[in-house]
């Protein structure tokens, strides 16, 4: 009875950080050490400065991604 709740629970918990993002460093950081082992892996902190510049960044520099 008690096992269902809790799988539910983990999969909110899943979906909520896949949702929010909260898990693209830790893909970022996989997908670096497959891909290139010998290359440097950036802060978190970096790393979601670079996303946010990239997201929000200036929209001439021709690589804007964000809203409006």
């Amino acid at each position: 009875m008690v096992a269902a709740p809790r799988r539910a629970l983990g999969w909110l918990r899943w979906y909520l950080a896949e949702f929010t993002g909260e898990t693209a460093y830790e893909r970022h950081v996989a997908w670096l050490r497959r891909h290139d082992p010998s290359a440097p892996v950036p802060t978190r902190r970096a790393f979601e400065r670079r996303r946010t510049d990239e997201r929000y960044g200036d929209p001439r520099a021709g690589h804007h991604r964000g809203c409006c």
